[in-house]
């Protein structure tokens, strides 16, 4: 795997990797070949891929089935219809049901960028945390979606996968292990604690190593699972500083934001919070990447200036 990577190239090698392995693995799609990269696992499988056309209540609900035959079931489409548009079925056929389905939401957060409000897929964490018994896990390098994506085909049960759209270089070494519920401490510092999940936090990174030449020490904690999340863990990492700063290309309303506003509270950790994302009520601004980030204050010169105002105040 080389050092940066489009998620869904490294998703469809583990769907090829499972199934030479015995797993009895059945991806489906929603007209969706293109944005899930599934090109090569057709031509190694090509009965294998069931394609029902733009229909993602048909896809997901199709899914479902399958996992009730005793299949693995993997849904591959863009993160903004698979969340708006199947939501019941994600809700009572794969969840309530409790169906062997492994969800990958592609292109997630604003990663359509000019596309604008149709295509960004903002709201998926809030929506899933809102079921009682999905996983989800949102990874921010190619080792870590890799070792998430095996750990989701191992693991029974629904599985949400929010994938970013962009091709995204390692945050690890090699010697990384993906376990399921634990936070990971990507930077230490004592004056303010970033955390981040997602494409984000390789921008988090990049602001804690600009504020470090400033003096200013900077942890950064990936919360690449949501669900499971072991809060004690992340109380550990949070209690350390009095500032803390949640980013995510997500609304601040239900996604990390809030998670870290619930961790804070459930464990006593009096600091000050500051919600980085896409504000309440509002979208993500149409335009690149780095346009809309910046408007957002989740890119690295914007975390940077947060985290300076935090330390500043008295």
């Amino acid at each position: 795997m080389s050092n940066s990577e489009h998620f869904a190239n490294i998703m469809v090698q583990c769907f090829i990797e499972a199934v030479n392995k015995g797993v009895d693995l059945v991806p489906v799609v929603a007209d969706s070949t293109s944005t899930a990269k599934i090109k090569p696992f057709v031509e190694a499988f090509p009965d294998r891929l069931v394609n029902v056309g733009i229909a993602e209540q048909a896809m997901v609900g199709t899914a479902a089935g399958l996992a009730l035959a005793g299949k693995v079931a993997v849904t591959c489409n863009a993160a903004p219809f698979l969340i708006s548009r199947s939501n019941e079925q994600v809700k009572v056929d794969v969840c309530y049901n409790n169906t062997n389905v492994k969800l990958f939401g592609l292109n997630s957060g604003a990663s359509y960028g000019p596309l604008a409000s149709t295509h960004h897929s903002i709201d998926d964490i809030s929506v899933m945390r809102g079921f009682g018994n999905i996983k989800i896990f949102a990874p921010g390098c190619p080792i870590e979606c890799k070792q998430i994506i095996e750990y989701a085909i191992a693991e029974k049960g629904p599985v949400y996968i929010r994938m970013d759209g962009k091709a995204l270089p390692e945050l690890h070494d090699e010697h990384y292990r993906f376990i399921a519920g634990e936070p990971s401490l990507l930077r230490s510092g004592k004056d303010v604690v970033i955390c981040a999940l997602g494409s984000v936090v390789h921008e988090a990174v990049a602001a804690s190593d600009a504020l470090k030449e400033q003096g200013i020490d900077v942890s950064v904690v990936n919360v690449s699972s949501i669900r499971p999340l072991n809060k004690s863990t992340l109380g550990q990492m949070l209690g350390e500083t009095k500032h803390i700063i949640s980013v995510e290309e997500h609304n601040i309303n239900g996604g990390l934001g809030s998670v870290i506003a619930e961790t804070m509270a459930e464990q006593g950790i009096v600091a000050k919070l500051v919600r980085l994302g896409v504000g309440d009520g509002a979208y993500a601004a149409a335009g690149d990447r780095p346009y809309t980030r910046k408007m957002l204050s989740i890119d690295s010169m914007g975390i940077v200036a947060v985290c300076q105002q935090l330390v500043s105040e008295k």
